[in-house]
Parts: C-alpha cells; sequence; structure tokens
C-alpha cells in the first residue's frame, strides 16, 4: 500500500524532529541553545565563552614603495677561482683570471652587470673585472659566485672640482674635498665599484681607513697587487683638495670616517 506525499513528509518531519530533540540539540533546549547531560537547560554561567583574542607579537607596518630600481646596483663574491671570459660559453676568448681573496687577503667581489644563458642552458654572468685596460668586463659561469648583494648607494669622484659626493637612492647624502692623482700618475676615469675595506694600517699615511676599488692605475703597474686606486685618509689634510697623489683618492680623517658609516663595499664608484 502506498502512502500519500503529505502523510510521509510529517511522518519523516517527526522522526527527524524526535532524533534532534534527545539530543538536545533543538534550539527549545535552553535560552542559548545549551544544556546539561540530562537535558536540562545549564546556567549562563557555567556555558564556555571564547577566549580573549590574544595579542599579536609582531604587527606590520604600513606597506612602503621599494627604492627606485635604477638606484640598486648588484655584486657577487667570488667562490672559487675562475677564468672570465670574452662572451658566455667556455669556448670563449678568456678576458682574465679572478680570485677567491684580493691581494690584501679579503673576499675578492665582482660588480654584476647582468646574465644570460650559453647554447647548452648553463648560466653565465656579466661583471665588472678589476683589471686593466680600466673598464674590462667578462662572463664567469654562474656557480662560481657566490649569492647576490645589493647596495642603493653610488660615489661619484669629480677631478675637475676635485670633491667626492655619494648618492643613496639618487640623493646625495656625504661630500667632501679631495686629493687625487698627480697629473704625471693621474687617477683614472671610468665605472668602478668598491671591491673592499681595510682598517688598522700601521702606517698613518693611509689615515684610519682605506677602501679599496677596482680601478688600476694605467701608470704604475709594478706597484704591490699592480697598483689599485685606493680612498683613504691621509696624515697630510693641509694638501686637500689638490692633485697631490700617485693615483689614489685622499680624504681628511674626518671625512673618510663619515664615508665608512654610509659607503659599503660593493658601491659603484664613478670617477670623472
Amino acid at each position: 500500500m502506498r502512502m500519500s506525499a503529505g502523510p510521509l513528509r510529517r511522518t519523516v518531519a517527526a522522526v527527524v524532529g524526535g532524533v534532534l530533540a534527545a539530543a538536545g540539540l533543538l534550539a527549545g533546549c535552553g535560552g542559548d541553545g545549551s544544556s546539561d547531560s540530562r537535558g536540562a537547560p545549564r546556567p549562563a554561567a557555567e556555558v564556555e565563552t571564547l577566549p580573549e583574542p590574544v595579542t599579536p607579537a609582531f604587527v606590520p607596518g604600513a606597506p612602503e614603495l621599494l627604492a627606485d630600481v635604477e638606484s640598486l646596483a648588484w655584486w657577487s663574491p667570488v667562490e672559487r677561482p675562475v677564468v672570465a671570459r670574452a662572451a658566455p660559453g667556455a669556448d670563449a676568448r678568456a678576458v682574465a683570471r679572478l680570485e677567491a681573496r684580493t691581494p690584501e687577503g679579503t673576499r675578492n667581489i665582482v660588480a654584476v652587470l647582468g646574465r644570460r644563458r650559453d647554447g647548452k642552458g648553463a648560466l653565465w654572468v656579466r661583471v665588472r673585472l678589476p683589471v686593466l685596460p680600466n673598464g674590462t668586463v667578462g662572463w664567469v659561469p654562474r656557480e662560481t659566485l657566490g649569492g647576490y648583494g645589493s647596495v642603493r648607494t653610488r660615489l661619484v669622484v669629480d677631478l675637475e672640482r676635485l670633491t667626492a659626493t655619494l648618492y643613496r637612492d639618487g640623493r646625495a647624502v656625504f661630500g667632501a674635498d679631495v686629493g687625487v692623482g698627480q697629473p704625471a700618475n693621474p687617477t683614472p676615469t671610468g665605472e668602478f665599484y668598491v671591491r673592499n675595506k681595510l682598517r688598522r694600517y700601521a702606517n698613518a699615511f693611509y689615515g684610519p681607513v682605506a677602501f679599496g676599488t677596482s680601478a688600476r692605475s694605467p701608470t704604475l703597474t709594478d706597484w704591490p697587487a699592480g697598483g689599485f686606486v685606493g680612498i683613504h685618509g691621509t696624515n697630510r689634510p693641509e694638501l686637500l683638495p689638490g692633485r697631490v697623489s700617485h693615483g689614489c683618492i685622499r680624504l681628511r680623517n674626518d671625512d673618510i670616517l663619515r664615508l665608512e658609516r654610509l659607503m659599503p663595499v660593493g658601491t659603484p664608484v664613478t670617477i670623472r
């Protein structure tokens, strides 16, 4: 015998209602829907409540726009000796050999200018090289370099005005008079980078701090380590500004100490 749709729906509703009531889940079991084990409503004080919100350990600040990418410069340490080549490929002409350490015993770094894969899919990095002739660039396998570092600074040395100006994100943050190379041993012009930083010189001639750059003197190639151009202090501040050095860039000691706090290793250096 078939049951009509109306009685069937009423029968199912009654069964479901009974089950819910037995489980104490109907809204009528208590004013807030809670009950004890016997189905009787529990007092409001016994009803579990959510805990107070926990104060977060870290609250991110308001987002800030990144610095203009044009003000960023990249560098990387040389992890092992490698031959830099004129093009990205093991068969390209050798340009120079890079060591993992500088002649001063610091880690050797190169300025990173770009990347490209060769015909076999290997990744190569275009780097500025600390060799003569000044301005030489080359390609090295990516695997021979360490992680990339970045700086937002640039040092500009003006040989005509005898000044050094440090920029951060395109804004001048430091300026000082300098001494530069004599006419017989001029300070080279071009694009370079700060290769290392040295302190505790036994000779006061160099002042308290010296930065080594990738620039090299074209006239003093027989000097120790090949005549690298440094940026350092001096024990003869009365000579500055002037054309008084063998190619290095001299600053008064107070100025070189200020520059040390502002200019990281890897900073590009423009000498013009």
